[in-house]
C-alpha cells in the first residue's frame, strides 16, 4: 500500500495530500523517515573527504528531508485535529525522535567534522547566512551535549527522552481537562444577560452533543463572553473555577508532570554547565541572560502594579455603587463589571461591535492590509485538499505574481483542537539542491462558529488575535533565504513576536476599520462615533492586563530558575511555588483550588519555557517600531518595504538586535510601551 507521507506530494506547490493520509500511515512513515535520516547522517559522518562547510554543515542542514515532512504534518495535526489515536502515536513516536536527535547531536564523528569547520572559520570565505549557520550548528551540538563525556551523554539522552514524553503528556492532560467540563443549562432564565450570538452558539454546541438547551465550555469563544455578559455570578463562578483548575487534580492531573518537567530541565541545564534552565534557554535569545529579563519585568512592573491596583479599586468602587456586596473584586466578577463600566464610560460594548466584524469581511480586510503594505495577493485554492472541512487554503503571490506560500486558515473550535490561537508551518522555506521550495504556512484560531441564521461574527479582541497570528504568518510567507533553520519565524524566541504584535496596532486604526466594518444585516458602515469610542477605550485597564502578563512571566522564571526542582507535589507544592512567585503583585484575590501552572501550556509544552517574558519584550519592540509607521504613515509602502526587507524576510540569518536597529535606527526603549499604554 502506498504511503502518501513517504513520497513528495505531486500536488501544486507540494501541497500536503491530506485527503490520502490515514492513521495507519504515521508510524511506518516515521520509522522509514528516521532510518533514512540516520543513513544520511552516517554518510556525512563517514565522508572520507576533508570536512568543509558544504559537505558537512550545509549537508546536515538539508539532511532528513522526509522526516521533516512527516513531522511537520503530524505534530501540527496533533494540535489542530487530534484524537486518542493521534495521542497514542505521539507517545510512541516521541522516544523514536528523541533517540534519533540524540544519535545526531551526540555523534562524536559528526561533531568532530562540524568542529573542524568551526575551528577553521576565520580562514573560510562565507556569506553572512553561511557564517550564522556554521555558528548555530556548532552551538546546537554543544548545547545538545556534544562536549559531555560518554556517561553524561547517556544520562542526557535519557533525561531528554523522558522530558519529551512528559511535555506530550502535559499537553494531552490540559486538552482533556478542557474538553471534560461543560456547563449544561436548560432554563432560559439562566441565560440572563447573554447576547443572542452567545446563546445561539451555546444552543449549537448542545445540539452537537445531542442535548437540549445550551452548553458552555472552557474554550475561549464560550468561556470569555459568558464571564463578560452573564448576570449570574454563581454560574460565572462555577465556570471560572473550572477553567482555573484545569488539570489541577484527577483525572487529568498535571501537578506531578509540572514538577518532573521542571526537575528534568534543571538537571539537563546543570549537566550542560548552566546554573538553571533559564540560563540555558536565554543564551541564544535577545535578552541573553536572567538579569536582563528580570530588569525588563521589574521596569514594567514598578509603574504598572500601582496603576493596575488603582484600576481594580476604581472598578470595585463602581460595582459597590451599583449594589455589589463583596469587599474585594472577585475574579469571576471582574469581566462582568468591567464590561458594564466600559459600556457606561465609553458608551460601547463588545456586543455592539460584534455585528460589524463578520469573519469573511475581516479576512478580506486583513488580506487587503497585506496587499496595501506589501503588494500580496491571496487566491483561494479549492482544488487542494485540507485536513478538515473548515480549513481554507490560499495561494499567496507577490506583487509581480511570484508564488510565495500556501496559506491554510483554520478558524473554528472543535473537539481535538487545542484552545487558543497560533501560527505554524507545515513546511519551512528551504533550497535543497539549490531549488527553492516555498513554505506552507497555517494559522489556527478558535473563533465563534456560524450558527443557523447568523454568520461567524468576531469580537474586536478576536479581530486583534487574527491580526496577531497573521503577523506571524507574514513572517513565514515573506521569508527569503537558503537555509530552513534561518528563515521565517526561526528567530530568537524574544524576537518572534515583533511582527505579530506590530500587526495588532491596525485593529485600532480608524483608517483600517472604517472601510470594511459593516453591519452584517443592514450593510451600514460602523459609525464614526463607535470607532472613536473603541480607540478611546483601547487602554482601558491596560495596566491590569500588563500586570497579568508580567505575572505569567514571573511564574515562568520561577519554574525555570529552580536549581534542584521542588519536592513531590504532595502537600500542594505546585500551588505553593505559584504563591511565592507571585507574592506582592496580586491585583485580585487568590482563590484556593485555582492554579495557573497545570494548564500553562506555553511554558510546559509549547516552546516558551523561560521565554514567556518575550511577549512583553516584543511589545517594547513593536511600540517603538510602530512609532515609525505613525511618523511616516500607517499605510506607507516605503516603511512597510523597510520592515519587510530588514525584519520579515531576514528570519534568523542575522542577529535580531542588528536587524531591529537596521529598521528603526536605534535600540528600543521600554518607556515607549509605558507611554503607549498611558501608564506613564
Amino acid at each position: 500500500m502506498e504511503n502518501p507521507l513517504l513520497t513528495p506530494s505531486p500536488l501544486p506547490f507540494g501541497a500536503p495530500r491530506f485527503d490520502a493520509i490515514r492513521a495507519e500511515h504515521w508510524l511506518p512513515a516515521f520509522r522509514t523517515a528516521i532510518a533514512e535520516a540516520r543513513a544520511e547522517a552516517d554518510r556525512i559522518a563517514g565522508n572520507p573527504e576533508t570536512p568543509t562547510f558544504a559537505n558537512t554543515v550545509e549537508a546536515l542542514e538539508f539532511a532528513g528531508d522526509a522526516l521533516e515532512r512527516v513531522s511537520g504534518l503530524f505534530f501540527n495535526l496533533l494540535e489542530a485535529e487530534s484524537d486518542d489515536g493521534m495521542q497514542r502515536i505521539a507517545e510512541e513516536v516521541s522516544p523514536l525522535l528523541t533517540e534519533y536527535e540524540m544519535y545526531v547531536s551526540l555523534n562524536e564523528t559528526l561533531f568532530a567534522r562540524v568542529k573542524a569547520v568551526y575551528d577553521a572559520r576565520a580562514g573560510i570565505d562565507l556569506a553572512p547566512d553561511q557564517r550564522k549557520l556554521l555558528e548555530d550548528s556548532y552551538k546546537d551540538f554543544v548545547r545538545s551535549g556534544a562536549l559531555l563525556d560518554p556517561e553524561d551523554k547517556e544520562t542526557f539522552a535519557a533525561l531528554q527522552e523522558e522530558l519529551d514524553l512528559l511535555e506530550l503528556r502535559f499537553g494531552k492532560n490540559a486538552l482533556d481537562a478542557t474538553n471534560a467540563f461543560t456547563l449544561h443549562l436548560t432554563e432560559e432564565a439562566d441565560l440572563d444577560g447573554l447576547p443572542q450570538y452567545v446563546r445561539d452558539a451555546a444552543a449549537q454546541a448542545a445540539r452537537e452533543k445531542g442535548l437540549d438547551g445550551w452548553v458552555f465550555d472552557l474554550t475561549r469563544p464560550s468561556y470569555v463572553p459568558f464571564l463578560q455578559f452573564s448576570t449570574r455570578s454563581d454560574l460565572r463562578e462555577r465556570l471560572w473555577r473550572a477553567y482555573n483548575a484545569r488539570a489541577f487534580g484527577e483525572p487529568f492531573d498535571n501537578r506531578a508532570v509540572c514538577v518532573r518537567i521542571a526537575s528534568l530541565r534543571a538537571r539537563i541545564a546543570r549537566l550542560l554547565g548552566y546554573p538553571t534552565w533559564a540560563d540555558y534557554a536565554l543564551e541564544d535569545r535577545m535578552a541573553k541572560d536572567v538579569p536582563a529579563v528580570r530588569k525588563l519585568l521589574d521596569s514594567l512592573m514598578a509603574p504598572s502594579l500601582p496603576a493596575a491596583r488603582e484600576e481594580v479599586g476604581r472598578l470595585l468602587a463602581y460595582a459597590r455603587e451599583h449594589g455589589y456586596r463583596e469587599t474585594q473584586m472577585q475574579p469571576w466578577d471582574f469581566s462582568w463589571w468591567s464590561e458594564r463600566y466600559r459600556q457606561e464610560h465609553f458608551a460601547f460594548s463588545e456586543e455592539e461591535l460584534k455585528p460589524y466584524f463578520r469573519l469573511e469581511d475581516c479576512i478580506a480586510a486583513v488580506f487587503g492590509l497585506a496587499t496595501r503594505l506589501y503588494g500580496l495577493r491571496f487566491l483561494p485554492r479549492t482544488d487542494l485538499p485540507v485536513y478538515h472541512p473548515d480549513v481554507k487554503v490560499y495561494d499567496v503571490q507577490d506583487a509581480d505574481g511570484r508564488h510565495l506560500a500556501l496559506f491554510y486558515a483554520d478558524f473554528f473550535p472543535r473537539p481535538g483542537k487545542r484552545g487558543g490561537a497560533w501560527m505554524t508551518n507545515f513546511r519551512e522555506l528551504s533550497t535543497p539542491g539549490g531549488v527553492e521550495r516555498r513554505p506552507l504556512v497555517s494559522i489556527v484560531t478558535n473563533f465563534s462558529k456560524p450558527s443557523p441564521g447568523t454568520p461567524s461574527l468576531l469580537t474586536h479582541d478576536e479581530l486583534t488575535t487574527f491580526l496577531h497570528e497573521f503577523g506571524h504568518a507574514l513572517h513565514g510567507m515573506l521569508a527569503e533565504g537558503r537555509y530552513p533553520s534561518l528563515t521565517g519565524t526561526n528567530v530568537a524566541r524574544d524576537f518572534v513576536e515583533l511582527p505579530s504584535q506590530l500587526m495588532e496596532n491596525w485593529a485600532f486604526e480608524p483608517e483600517f476599520l472604517r472601510p470594511f466594518a459593516r453591519h452584517w444585516q443592514t450593510g451600514e458602515p460602523i459609525p464614526d462615533a463607535l470607532v472613536e469610542r473603541l480607540v478611546a477605550a483601547r487602554n482601558f485597564q491596560a495596566a491590569y492586563f500588563q500586570v497579568r502578563q508580567l505575572r505569567f512571566g514571573l511564574l515562568d522564571l520561577a519554574w525555570h530558575t529552580l536549581r534542584d526542582g521542588i519536592p513531590d507535589p504532595a502537600g500542594d507544592e505546585v500551588a505553593r511555588l505559584e504563591r511565592e512567585a507571585l507574592a506582592g503583585c496580586a491585583t485580585l484575590p487568590d482563590i484556593p483550588g485555582s492554579c495557573i501552572s497545570t494548564a500553562f501550556s506555553h511554558i510546559f509544552s509549547g516552546g516558551y519555557s523561560a521565554g514567556y517574558y518575550s511577549y512583553k519584550w516584543a511589545e517594547v519592540l513593536e511600540a517603538d517600531a510602530f512609532s515609525r509607521f505613525r511618523e511616516e504613515g500607517i499605510f506607507n509602502t516605503r516603511t512597510a518595504a523597510s520592515f519587510r526587507e530588514n525584519v520579515l524576510s531576514k528570519g534568523g540569518s542575522e542577529d535580531a538586535a542588528v536587524l531591529y536597529r537596521r529598521f528603526r535606527g536605534h535600540d528600543p526603549d521600554p518607556q515607549e510601551l509605558l507611554k503607549k499604554l498611558e501608564i506613564i
